[in-house]
């Protein structure tokens, strides 16, 4: 996969990030992966909890220097990202994958029993805020308990955007679905075009999205439902329409892969 120059090396010689221009609190970098250690860093996670207000303190600096924020549950059930068979070496590179192309792949045949034929992309929408402002909002209601995370701790992540961050540290959280978490990172660089996503959460087969333009009407939450339902069969439990009314105008979206 191709990536920007990883920093996180540096952050072994001098764990506080000073010579990078970050103020880090003690931290652990993770090299962990399923096929034994990764040649570097895959990326750098907090020691304590994150609490409302780190995100911006220092996911904003670090991003200037191509590590983007990202919380992580440490205590799912699965332990923390060491422990999640993370697989870099077998994930492609996002830029390499059409969105719409993989949508309409995962769109199955029993998709279309219960939503009829693939309805190709839905239309962008405008954007009710910056991405990155609702990212740090999000991120800052996580943190403070209000959500499936257990434990969430701030991660950095040596990645071009935000889409890009499961594919950057070889998450399997979707593998039961996608083995390939860059064709689905692939959809994610395009939400962020069409509704200005952040990837705010993971945790070992969850993940949170903040969403800048969400759906404001039934037919623009009807469009978007049905990509969700081929990016993530597992969420959609009751009929696609009941699916979509939740959307609307909703802020976040949560993903978890059975």
């Amino acid at each position: 996969m191709a990536t920007l120059p990883n920093p996180l090396p540096k952050l072994a010689a001098e764990p506080s990030g000073r010579s990078l221009g970050l103020q880090l609190p003690p931290g652990s970098l993770i090299d962990a992966t399923d096929d034994g250690p990764w040649h570097e860093p895959l990326l750098w996670c907090a020691g304590r909890a994150a609490a409302p207000g780190n995100w911006a303190a220092l996911g904003s600096p670090a991003a200037r220097l191509g590590l983007l924020p990202v919380l992580l549950d440490l205590n799912g059930g699965q332990g923390g990202p060491q422990d999640w068979d993370l697989a870099p070496g077998e994930t492609s590179y996002p830029g390499d994958h059409d969105a719409e192309d993989v949508l309409a792949q995962c769109w199955p045949e029993w998709a279309v029993e219960r939503a009829g034929e693939w309805p190709g992309l839905a239309a962008p929408l405008s954007l009710a805020a910056a991405p990155h402002v609702r990212a740090a909002e999000l991120a800052d209601s996580l943190a403070s308990g209000r959500s499936w995370l257990r434990d969430p701790h701030l991660a950095l992540v040596p990645a071009r955007r935000s889409a890009d961050i499961p594919a950057a540290i070889g998450w399997s959280g979707p593998a039961n679905h996608e083995e390939d978490v860059a064709r689905l990172c692939a959809v994610l660089r395009s939400w962020e075009d069409r509704f200005g996503i952040r990837v705010v959460a993971l945790g070992f087969d969850h993940l949170t999205v903040s969403v800048a333009a969400p759906p404001t009407t039934p037919a623009e939450a009807g469009a978007v439902a049905a990509e969700h339902f081929a990016f993530c069969p597992d969420n959609v439990e009751e009929d696609l329409e009941a699916y979509a009314r939740d959307l609307t105008g909703e802020r976040s979206w949560h993903f978890w892969w059975d």
